[in-house]
């Protein structure tokens, strides 16, 4: 897996521009991706978008493939080293802003994707001076990894949704 989707690129597209029934061929991809080895996700993103009752709670439950372990002791270490390299900047953040963002699933996308070498794919953008939450681009930058939005992933694996009548 090179490539590691938070659920909010999931959301998102469902919910806005990849709608499951308006095209059907982003969803098919990712898929496709996953077994090409490319496109993966972790348990605790599965665990949370399972938790509604939707086209995308029902595609998450039947593509469990998609979901990787992250409770390997690696993993463990690097969630250890975010918490602690994040701890360091709570007290410039919100109250409440270290906790929030370590009962999410985010922190342990970034902590596979230390431990493989992957690419994190969130929907937030960079932004340095925020200091009401954690971001998952603020925090890969603070740890060193790598990470991408939707549309950049999309053109890097050179993506292409055709229309067939």
């Amino acid at each position: 897996m090179k490539h590691l989707l938070d659920s909010n690129t999931l959301i998102e597209a469902k919910n806005r521009y990849y709608g499951m029934t308006i095209c059907p061929g982003y969803w098919a991809w990712i898929l496709q991706q996953n077994q090409a080895l490319e496109i993966a996700s972790i348990v605790a993103v599965r665990d949370e978008l399972a938790k509604g009752n939707d086209d995308l709670t029902h595609w998450v439950r039947s593509n469990a493939h998609l979901f990787e372990d992250s409770s390997d002791e690696q993993t463990q270490a690097a969630f250890g080293q975010i918490v602690a390299k994040i701890s360091e900047q709570a007290p410039q953040m919100k109250a409440g802003a270290l906790e929030e963002f370590l009962e999410g699933a985010d922190p342990w996308l970034i902590a596979k994707a230390m431990t493989t070498g992957a690419v994190v794919v969130p929907h937030e953008v960079y932004n340095p001076d925020i200091k009401r939450k954690y971001t998952i681009p603020n925090v890969c930058s603070l740890v060193g990894v790598t990470y991408m939005n939707t549309f950049e992933l999309l053109g890097k694996l050179d993506a292409c949704f055709v229309l067939h009548h």
